[in-house]
C-alpha cells in the first residue's frame, strides 16, 4: 500500500496536471476569471468585436489615447473586424479618414484584438 506522503504527492500531480489542462496555473487558483461575454482579453487588451463601450473606453485611455470616448465610437461603427486579422486593417483604414496620425492609430489598435 503507497505512504500517506506518496498519495499526498500523486494528488498533488493530479490537480497540477488538471489545472495545467484548463490553461490555469496555481498562481491562478483563487481568482476569479473574467465572465466569457466580457470583451477582456490579453495583456490588458479588449476585443474589438465584443467588448463594451465602457471597456473599449478604458482600455484606450489606459494606453494614452486623447479622446477616448471619441475613438470607441469610432471602433464600435466599423464592427466587425476578421478574427484572423490581428493588425486591424480595416480598423486602421477606417480611422485614417479622420487623420488622426499614426501614433493614435497606433495606440488605438495597440489597446485592442479582433
Amino acid at each position: 500500500m503507497p505512504s500517506v506522503r506518496f498519495r499526498v504527492a500523486l494528488a498533488a500531480l493530479a490537480t497540477a496536471v488538471s489545472l495545467t489542462a484548463c490553461g490555469a496555473t496555481s498562481e491562478d487558483t483563487g481568482s476569479t476569471a473574467a465572465p466569457a461575454s466580457s470583451g477582456a482579453s490579453q495583456a490588458g487588451k479588449v476585443s474589438a468585436n465584443t467588448a463594451s463601450e465602457s471597456e473599449i473606453t478604458a482600455a484606450l485611455e489606459a494606453a494614452g489615447v486623447d479622446n477616448a470616448a471619441r475613438w470607441t465610437r469610432e471602433v464600435m461603427e466599423y464592427r466587425p473586424y476578421a478574427a484572423d486579422d490581428p493588425n486591424l486593417t480595416s480598423l486602421r483604414d477606417n480611422l485614417a479618414k479622420y487623420n488622426p496620425g499614426q501614433q493614435t492609430v497606433d495606440k488605438i489598435v495597440s489597446a485592442l484584438v479582433p
